[in-house]
């Protein structure tokens, strides 16, 4: 178990929670043992407040509804799955015959699942800062990405509802020009309701200019 601790940077007092936070129902079946699963339950709870936390203290500028997307992109087993793999949880996890017959230690929601009990095996042991600091420094780069692309998603959401207030209509979004060599192409695109031009965007990637025509057409809205 040290290279797992020296890995997710914790040295546990109580080395019997690392081991509880790696063991799987069917290996805790087959050998009378408690499962991770309890604590799977309380790392979740931990890993919503802490993210919550984090994105509240460091992002400002977010509303409540783009902090919720954020979360729910960062929280997911999608993510806890990287966390995983990052550390070679796999390499520890106390897994039953049939299940690792089956490639389970590969299994994404089985992994997910070792994060969220390794976070609360963490919290038990030493604190929530302690706990805190390896959430933080595992989903930074994640939490990071998502609140940059919430705010693009939400001005082609926000577009759509401004338009259709009065009923339905047809809204479009056209590439303009492609400039420039594939490592650093720029891109200018429209958008247009009904038929009529709203407004123009650029940017490094279509989606991108999609989005800023999208922002721009709502700043003239206003």
């Amino acid at each position: 178990m040290q290279k797992v601790e020296e890995s997710i940077g914790y040295r546990f007092q109580d080395k019997n929670l690392l081991k509880k936070a790696f063991t799987h129902t069917s290996y805790a079946y087959e050998n009378h043992l408690q499962s991770n699963e309890k604590l799977e339950f309380l790392g979740d709870s931990i890993l919503e407040f802490i993210s919550s936390k984090y994105l509240y203290e460091n992002y400002p500028m977010l509303q409540e509804g783009e902090m919720t997307k954020v979360r729910a992109t960062v929280v997911c087993e999608k993510s806890l799955y990287k966390v995983a793999i990052m550390h070679n949880f796999s390499d520890f996890l106390y897994l039953g015959k049939s299940e690792r017959k089956t490639g389970g230690e590969k299994r994404p929601a089985i992994l997910a699942d070792s994060v969220e009990a390794v976070i609360a095996a963490i919290y038990l042991d030493g604190g929530i800062s302690k706990a805190e600091k390896f959430i933080i420094e595992s989903l930074k780069e994640e939490i990071e990405i998502a609140t940059k692309h919430v705010g693009d998603r939400d001005y082609k959401t926000v577009l759509q509802e401004k338009l259709q207030q009065k009923g339905e209509v047809s809204i479009q979004y056209k590439i303009l020009k492609e400039e420039g060599p594939d490592h650093n192409k720029s891109f200018e695109a429209q958008v247009s309701c009904n038929g009529k031009v709203l407004a123009k965007g650029k940017g490094k990637s279509k989606k991108e200019a999609h989005m800023n025509a999208a922002k721009k057409a709502l700043e003239k809205l206003k």
